[in-house]
Protein backbone atom coordinates (compact mmCIF):
# COMPACT_ATOMS: atom_id res chain seq x y z
CA UNK A 1 0.00 0.00 0.00
CA UNK A 2 2.84 2.26 0.94
CA UNK A 3 4.30 2.00 -2.49
CA UNK A 4 0.89 2.49 -4.59
CA UNK A 5 0.48 5.52 -1.93
CA UNK A 6 3.36 6.99 -2.84
CA UNK A 7 2.96 6.68 -6.62
CA UNK A 8 -0.44 8.42 -6.35
CA UNK A 9 1.04 11.06 -4.56
CA UNK A 10 3.63 11.50 -7.48
CA UNK A 11 1.21 12.01 -9.88
CA UNK A 12 -1.15 14.40 -7.93
CA UNK A 13 2.36 16.81 -7.26
CA UNK A 14 1.37 18.94 -9.87
CA UNK A 15 -2.46 19.40 -8.18
CA UNK A 16 -0.58 20.19 -4.78
CA UNK A 17 1.55 22.71 -6.01
CA UNK A 18 -1.27 24.36 -7.71
CA UNK A 19 -3.18 24.24 -4.20
CA UNK A 20 -0.25 25.64 -2.54
CA UNK A 21 -0.02 28.92 -4.70
CA UNK A 22 -3.57 29.40 -4.64
CA UNK A 23 -3.46 29.43 -0.33
CA UNK A 24 -0.28 31.58 -0.72
CA UNK A 25 -1.98 34.17 -3.38
CA UNK A 26 -4.29 34.48 -0.24
CA UNK A 27 -3.45 34.38 2.68
CA UNK A 28 -5.71 34.78 6.02
CA UNK A 29 -3.84 35.95 8.96
CA UNK A 30 -4.58 33.76 12.54
CA UNK A 31 -7.80 34.24 13.83
CA UNK A 32 -8.99 35.99 10.82
CA UNK A 33 -9.15 32.82 8.57
CA UNK A 34 -12.53 32.34 6.92
CA UNK A 35 -11.58 31.53 3.39
CA UNK A 36 -8.94 28.88 3.73
CA UNK A 37 -11.21 26.40 5.70
CA UNK A 38 -13.94 27.11 3.54
CA UNK A 39 -11.68 26.16 0.79
CA UNK A 40 -10.17 23.29 2.86
CA UNK A 41 -13.58 21.90 4.05
CA UNK A 42 -14.56 21.69 0.53
CA UNK A 43 -12.17 19.65 -0.74
CA UNK A 44 -12.12 17.18 1.80
CA UNK A 45 -15.88 16.97 1.68
CA UNK A 46 -15.25 16.43 -2.25
CA UNK A 47 -13.04 13.09 -1.68
CA UNK A 48 -15.84 11.63 0.71
CA UNK A 49 -14.16 12.57 4.10
CA UNK A 50 -16.63 12.73 7.21
CA UNK A 51 -15.86 16.43 7.82
CA UNK A 52 -16.25 18.52 10.49
CA UNK A 53 -15.70 22.55 10.39
CA UNK A 54 -15.21 25.10 13.04
CA UNK A 55 -13.05 23.09 15.42
CA UNK A 56 -12.06 25.36 18.03
CA UNK A 57 -13.29 28.14 15.86
CA UNK A 58 -12.29 28.25 12.77
CA UNK A 59 -10.19 24.84 12.48
CA UNK A 60 -11.12 21.94 10.01
CA UNK A 61 -11.00 18.26 11.02
CA UNK A 62 -11.34 15.45 8.69
CA UNK A 63 -11.51 11.48 9.31
CA UNK A 64 -10.85 8.80 7.11
CA UNK A 65 -12.68 5.48 8.28
CA UNK A 66 -10.74 2.11 6.80
CA UNK A 67 -12.59 -0.74 5.72
CA UNK A 68 -11.14 -2.46 8.90
CA UNK A 69 -10.60 -1.39 12.33
CA UNK A 70 -8.45 -0.46 14.13
CA UNK A 71 -6.40 1.82 15.78
CA UNK A 72 -6.51 5.88 14.90
CA UNK A 73 -3.86 8.61 13.99
CA UNK A 74 -3.91 11.73 13.58
CA UNK A 75 -1.95 13.98 10.86
CA UNK A 76 -2.15 17.79 11.51
CA UNK A 77 -1.24 20.76 9.07
CA UNK A 78 -1.60 24.47 9.88
CA UNK A 79 -2.63 27.10 7.51
CA UNK A 80 -2.30 30.87 8.83
CA UNK A 81 -0.40 33.46 7.56
CA UNK A 82 1.82 36.53 9.02
CA UNK A 83 1.36 40.06 9.27
CA UNK A 84 4.56 40.66 6.46
CA UNK A 85 4.42 42.71 3.14
CA UNK A 86 5.66 40.09 0.73
CA UNK A 87 8.76 40.86 -1.42
CA UNK A 88 9.38 37.45 -3.34
CA UNK A 89 8.36 38.42 -6.72
CA UNK A 90 6.58 35.06 -7.43
CA UNK A 91 3.71 35.31 -9.54
CA UNK A 92 1.61 33.73 -7.47
CA UNK A 93 2.64 36.36 -4.63
CA UNK A 94 -0.11 37.69 -1.78
CA UNK A 95 -2.19 39.59 -3.31
CA UNK A 96 -3.05 41.25 -0.01
CA UNK A 97 -0.81 44.40 1.07
CA UNK A 98 0.69 43.25 4.36
CA UNK A 99 -0.18 39.52 4.49
CA UNK A 100 1.75 36.97 3.48
CA UNK A 101 2.02 33.12 3.96
CA UNK A 102 6.35 33.19 4.85
CA UNK A 103 6.22 30.17 7.49
CA UNK A 104 5.84 27.17 4.44
CA UNK A 105 1.96 27.11 6.07
CA UNK A 106 0.39 27.12 3.06
CA UNK A 107 2.56 24.65 1.50
CA UNK A 108 1.48 22.09 5.09
CA UNK A 109 -1.97 23.14 4.07
CA UNK A 110 -1.29 21.25 0.25
CA UNK A 111 0.25 18.80 1.36
CA UNK A 112 -2.03 17.22 4.10
CA UNK A 113 -4.82 17.80 1.42
CA UNK A 114 -3.62 15.91 -1.72
CA UNK A 115 -2.62 13.34 1.28
CA UNK A 116 -6.09 12.42 2.32
CA UNK A 117 -7.16 11.95 -1.56
CA UNK A 118 -4.19 9.37 -1.90
CA UNK A 119 -4.96 7.73 0.91
CA UNK A 120 -8.74 8.49 1.15
CA UNK A 121 -8.73 6.30 -2.48
CA UNK A 122 -7.41 3.01 -0.81
CA UNK A 123 -9.62 3.06 2.14
CA UNK A 124 -10.69 -0.69 1.59
CA UNK A 125 -7.18 -1.27 2.49
CA UNK A 126 -6.79 0.72 5.39
CA UNK A 127 -6.81 -0.77 8.99
CA UNK A 128 -8.17 1.53 11.19
CA UNK A 129 -8.77 4.98 10.92
CA UNK A 130 -6.67 8.59 10.36
CA UNK A 131 -7.48 12.06 11.29
CA UNK A 132 -6.64 15.10 9.40
CA UNK A 133 -6.50 18.32 11.48
CA UNK A 134 -5.89 21.39 9.60
CA UNK A 135 -5.72 23.99 12.25
CA UNK A 136 -5.88 28.11 12.77
CA UNK A 137 -3.93 30.43 14.30
CA UNK A 138 -0.52 28.87 14.64
CA UNK A 139 1.26 31.48 14.57
CA UNK A 140 -0.09 33.89 17.62
CA UNK A 141 -0.64 32.96 20.85
CA UNK A 142 -2.67 31.16 22.48
CA UNK A 143 -2.86 29.83 19.13
CA UNK A 144 -5.46 27.46 17.54
CA UNK A 145 -4.27 24.01 18.54
CA UNK A 146 -5.50 24.06 22.82
CA UNK A 147 -9.02 25.49 20.76
CA UNK A 148 -8.97 22.32 18.59
CA UNK A 149 -7.70 20.21 21.46
CA UNK A 150 -10.70 21.12 23.73
CA UNK A 151 -13.35 21.05 20.85
CA UNK A 152 -12.57 17.05 20.74
CA UNK A 153 -9.82 17.18 17.59
CA UNK A 154 -8.27 14.45 19.48
CA UNK A 155 -11.12 12.43 20.78
CA UNK A 156 -10.22 8.71 19.86
CA UNK A 157 -7.09 9.66 18.22
CA UNK A 158 -3.93 7.17 19.76
CA UNK A 159 -1.14 9.08 18.07
CA UNK A 160 -0.07 12.09 15.97
CA UNK A 161 2.02 13.10 13.74
CA UNK A 162 3.21 16.36 11.85
CA UNK A 163 6.06 18.29 9.96
CA UNK A 164 7.28 21.91 9.15
CA UNK A 165 9.02 23.20 5.94
CA UNK A 166 11.74 23.94 7.13
CA UNK A 167 14.29 26.26 4.58
CA UNK A 168 17.36 25.99 7.11
CA UNK A 169 17.67 22.39 5.84
CA UNK A 170 18.22 21.51 2.10
CA UNK A 171 15.20 19.70 0.12
CA UNK A 172 15.95 16.18 0.44
CA UNK A 173 16.58 15.70 3.99
CA UNK A 174 14.46 15.65 6.97
CA UNK A 175 15.08 16.78 10.18
CA UNK A 176 14.29 14.69 13.47
CA UNK A 177 14.95 14.73 17.64
CA UNK A 178 14.51 11.94 19.64
CA UNK A 179 13.18 14.47 22.21
CA UNK A 180 13.63 18.11 22.28
CA UNK A 181 12.91 20.04 19.12
CA UNK A 182 11.18 23.23 19.55
CA UNK A 183 11.18 25.43 22.52
CA UNK A 184 9.18 27.87 24.45
CA UNK A 185 8.13 30.77 23.66
CA UNK A 186 7.53 33.23 26.05
CA UNK A 187 6.68 37.40 25.76
CA UNK A 188 7.79 40.14 28.02
CA UNK A 189 6.74 43.67 28.57
CA UNK A 190 8.66 46.36 30.76
CA UNK A 191 7.91 49.93 31.43
CA UNK A 192 10.46 51.90 33.34
CA UNK A 193 8.67 54.58 35.01
CA UNK A 194 11.15 57.56 35.39
CA UNK A 195 10.67 61.32 35.99
CA UNK A 196 11.05 63.73 32.66
CA UNK A 197 12.37 67.24 32.15
CA UNK A 198 14.81 69.82 30.34
CA UNK A 199 17.26 67.86 28.58
CA UNK A 200 19.46 70.56 29.30
CA UNK A 201 18.81 69.79 33.08
CA UNK A 202 19.62 66.00 33.61
CA UNK A 203 20.27 65.95 37.01
CA UNK A 204 17.06 67.02 37.86
CA UNK A 205 15.25 63.88 36.17
CA UNK A 206 15.44 60.60 36.15
CA UNK A 207 15.94 59.50 32.72
CA UNK A 208 13.80 56.54 31.53
CA UNK A 209 15.86 56.10 28.23
CA UNK A 210 19.19 55.64 30.75
CA UNK A 211 17.34 53.22 32.61
CA UNK A 212 15.77 51.03 30.10
CA UNK A 213 19.02 51.04 28.51
CA UNK A 214 20.67 49.92 31.79
CA UNK A 215 18.24 47.33 31.95
CA UNK A 216 18.58 45.70 28.29
CA UNK A 217 21.68 45.23 29.13
CA UNK A 218 21.95 43.73 32.55
CA UNK A 219 19.13 41.21 31.13
CA UNK A 220 22.03 39.65 29.05
CA UNK A 221 23.05 38.15 32.19
CA UNK A 222 20.20 36.12 32.78
CA UNK A 223 21.35 33.65 31.20
CA UNK A 224 25.24 33.85 30.46
CA UNK A 225 25.29 34.01 34.29
CA UNK A 226 22.74 32.67 35.80
CA UNK A 227 21.33 29.44 33.69
CA UNK A 228 23.51 26.10 33.39
CA UNK A 229 25.38 26.65 30.31
CA UNK A 230 24.21 22.97 29.53
CA UNK A 231 20.87 24.76 29.49
CA UNK A 232 19.06 25.99 26.04
CA UNK A 233 17.97 29.50 27.26
CA UNK A 234 17.31 32.50 25.35
CA UNK A 235 16.49 36.73 26.72
CA UNK A 236 15.79 38.77 23.84
CA UNK A 237 14.83 42.25 24.70
CA UNK A 238 13.61 42.96 20.74
CA UNK A 239 11.87 46.46 21.13
CA UNK A 240 12.69 49.21 22.62
CA UNK A 241 10.24 52.60 22.69
CA UNK A 242 10.77 56.11 24.75
CA UNK A 243 10.92 59.69 24.47
CA UNK A 244 9.66 62.00 21.61
CA UNK A 245 11.62 65.65 21.34
CA UNK A 246 15.03 65.91 21.26
CA UNK A 247 15.57 68.21 23.76
CA UNK A 248 12.73 66.44 26.77
CA UNK A 249 14.31 63.57 29.05
CA UNK A 250 11.41 60.74 28.68
CA UNK A 251 9.71 60.00 31.87
CA UNK A 252 8.66 56.55 30.73
CA UNK A 253 10.39 53.38 28.64
CA UNK A 254 8.90 50.60 27.37
CA UNK A 255 10.77 47.31 26.42
CA UNK A 256 9.43 44.17 25.00
CA UNK A 257 11.31 40.68 24.08
CA UNK A 258 10.81 37.04 23.48
CA UNK A 259 12.49 34.19 26.50
CA UNK A 260 12.77 31.00 25.04
CA UNK A 261 13.60 27.79 27.21
CA UNK A 262 13.02 24.00 27.05
CA UNK A 263 12.37 22.93 30.96
CA UNK A 264 10.10 24.64 33.55
CA UNK A 265 12.88 24.95 35.72
CA UNK A 266 14.77 27.01 33.32
CA UNK A 267 11.72 28.90 32.59
CA UNK A 268 11.03 29.42 36.23
CA UNK A 269 14.24 30.54 37.06
CA UNK A 270 14.70 33.21 33.94
CA UNK A 271 11.39 34.53 35.24
CA UNK A 272 12.39 34.86 38.51
CA UNK A 273 15.84 36.48 37.72
CA UNK A 274 14.71 38.67 35.08
CA UNK A 275 12.44 40.47 37.68
CA UNK A 276 15.13 40.69 40.34
CA UNK A 277 17.15 41.91 37.89
CA UNK A 278 15.11 44.65 36.44
CA UNK A 279 13.81 45.57 40.02
CA UNK A 280 17.54 45.95 41.15
CA UNK A 281 18.72 48.41 38.11
CA UNK A 282 15.24 50.30 38.41
CA UNK A 283 15.86 50.64 42.28
CA UNK A 284 19.22 51.80 41.74
CA UNK A 285 18.71 54.41 39.13
CA UNK A 286 15.49 55.58 41.29
CA UNK A 287 12.84 54.75 39.01
CA UNK A 288 10.01 52.18 39.14
CA UNK A 289 8.89 49.52 37.08
CA UNK A 290 6.35 47.47 35.66
CA UNK A 291 6.95 43.72 34.62
CA UNK A 292 4.55 41.34 32.32
CA UNK A 293 5.54 38.10 31.36
CA UNK A 294 3.34 36.27 28.85
CA UNK A 295 4.13 32.51 28.77
CA UNK A 296 3.60 31.17 25.48
CA UNK A 297 3.27 28.06 23.86
CA UNK A 298 5.27 24.94 25.73
CA UNK A 299 8.17 23.39 24.22
CA UNK A 300 7.82 20.71 21.68
CA UNK A 301 9.23 17.46 22.87
CA UNK A 302 8.67 14.30 20.56
CA UNK A 303 8.01 10.76 22.14
CA UNK A 304 10.73 8.75 21.28
CA UNK A 305 9.13 5.29 20.33
CA UNK A 306 6.91 7.79 18.05
CA UNK A 307 10.28 9.05 16.66
CA UNK A 308 11.54 5.64 16.04
CA UNK A 309 8.72 4.67 14.09
CA UNK A 310 8.78 7.68 12.06
CA UNK A 311 12.16 6.55 10.77
CA UNK A 312 11.75 3.08 10.45
CA UNK A 313 8.99 4.54 8.35
CA UNK A 314 11.13 6.00 6.18
CA UNK A 315 12.64 2.92 5.41
CA UNK A 316 9.78 1.36 3.60
CA UNK A 317 9.48 4.70 1.29
CA UNK A 318 11.17 3.78 -1.97
CA UNK A 319 12.44 7.55 -2.44
CA UNK A 320 12.95 8.22 1.14
CA UNK A 321 14.86 11.27 2.13
CA UNK A 322 18.19 11.30 4.31
CA UNK A 323 17.22 11.14 7.92
CA UNK A 324 18.94 13.20 9.68
CA UNK A 325 19.26 13.69 13.73
CA UNK A 326 19.04 17.49 14.38
CA UNK A 327 19.53 20.11 17.59
CA UNK A 328 16.79 21.53 18.81
CA UNK A 329 15.68 25.13 17.58
CA UNK A 330 14.99 27.72 19.66
CA UNK A 331 11.57 28.78 17.68
CA UNK A 332 8.08 27.96 19.09
CA UNK A 333 5.58 25.60 18.11
CA UNK A 334 1.78 24.71 19.18
CA UNK A 335 2.24 21.69 18.06
CA UNK A 336 3.78 21.18 21.65
CA UNK A 337 0.01 20.78 23.07
CA UNK A 338 -1.01 18.09 20.83
CA UNK A 339 2.22 15.89 22.06
CA UNK A 340 1.21 16.89 25.73
CA UNK A 341 -2.43 14.77 25.47
CA UNK A 342 -1.12 12.09 23.15
CA UNK A 343 1.74 10.19 21.85
CA UNK A 344 3.81 11.34 18.89
CA UNK A 345 6.72 13.41 16.79
CA UNK A 346 6.74 16.37 14.94
CA UNK A 347 9.97 16.64 12.05
CA UNK A 348 11.46 18.62 10.22
CA UNK A 349 10.87 18.64 6.31
CA UNK A 350 13.70 19.75 4.16
CA UNK A 351 12.49 23.17 1.75
CA UNK A 352 15.98 25.07 1.19
CA UNK A 353 17.38 25.32 -2.27
CA UNK A 354 19.44 28.24 -3.35
CA UNK A 355 18.59 27.54 -6.99
CA UNK A 356 14.86 28.03 -5.97
CA UNK A 357 15.66 30.96 -3.50
CA UNK A 358 14.42 29.32 -0.90
CA UNK A 359 17.52 30.55 1.56
CA UNK A 360 15.48 33.22 3.29
CA UNK A 361 14.81 32.69 6.96
CA UNK A 362 11.29 31.88 7.91
CA UNK A 363 9.32 35.25 8.39
CA UNK A 364 11.41 36.70 5.93
CA UNK A 365 9.76 38.69 3.14
CA UNK A 366 11.17 36.88 0.34
CA UNK A 367 10.79 33.67 2.24
CA UNK A 368 9.85 31.09 -0.02
CA UNK A 369 10.29 26.88 -0.20
CA UNK A 370 11.33 24.64 -2.94
CA UNK A 371 8.21 22.77 -3.74
CA UNK A 372 9.45 19.41 -3.75
CA UNK A 373 9.73 19.15 -0.54
CA UNK A 374 5.64 19.05 0.18
CA UNK A 375 6.10 15.79 -1.91
CA UNK A 376 8.55 14.53 0.66
CA UNK A 377 6.74 15.42 3.17
CA UNK A 378 3.62 13.79 2.05
CA UNK A 379 5.42 10.68 1.02
CA UNK A 380 6.89 10.86 4.89
CA UNK A 381 3.98 11.57 7.28
CA UNK A 382 1.57 9.24 4.90
CA UNK A 383 4.31 6.73 6.23
CA UNK A 384 4.63 7.72 9.31
CA UNK A 385 0.76 7.04 9.49
CA UNK A 386 0.60 3.80 7.94
CA UNK A 387 3.51 2.41 9.80
CA UNK A 388 1.85 3.26 13.05
CA UNK A 389 -1.52 2.09 12.99
CA UNK A 390 0.49 -1.22 12.01
CA UNK A 391 2.31 -1.18 15.20
CA UNK A 392 -0.61 -0.08 17.18
CA UNK A 393 -3.09 -3.23 15.44
CA UNK A 394 -0.33 -5.14 15.67
CA UNK A 395 0.01 -4.09 19.37
CA UNK A 396 -3.43 -4.22 20.33
CA UNK A 397 -4.48 -8.00 19.04
CA UNK A 398 -1.34 -9.16 20.57
CA UNK A 399 -3.32 -8.00 23.34
CA UNK A 400 -6.12 -9.48 22.86
CA UNK A 401 -5.00 -12.85 21.98
CA UNK A 402 -2.97 -12.92 25.37
CA UNK A 403 -6.52 -11.92 27.37
CA UNK A 404 -8.26 -13.89 25.21
CA UNK A 405 -6.03 -17.61 26.30
CA UNK A 406 -5.69 -16.48 29.64
CA UNK A 407 -9.08 -16.12 30.09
Amino acid sequence: MLHAISDRLEALFPEMVQLRREFHAEPELSYEEVHTPKKIAEYLQNIDLTVRTQVGGRGVVATLVGEQPGKTVALRADFDALPIQEETGLPFASKYPGKMHACGHDGHTATLLVLAKALAERKEELVGTIVFIFQFAEELAPGGAIAMIEDGCLEGVDMIFGTHLWTPIEVGKVGFSYDRLMAAADRFEIKINGSGGHGAMPHQTVDAVVVGSAVSLALQQVVSRNVDPLEPAVVTVASFHAGGAFNVVSDVAQLEGTARTFSTAVQDQVIKRMEEVIKGVCEAYGATYEFTYIKGYPAVVNHRIQTEWLTQAAEGLKDAAKMVEVTPVMGGEDFSYYLQKVPGAFFFTGAGNENEAAIYPHHHPKFTIDEKAMLIAANHLGAAALYALSQLNETSSAVKSASSNES
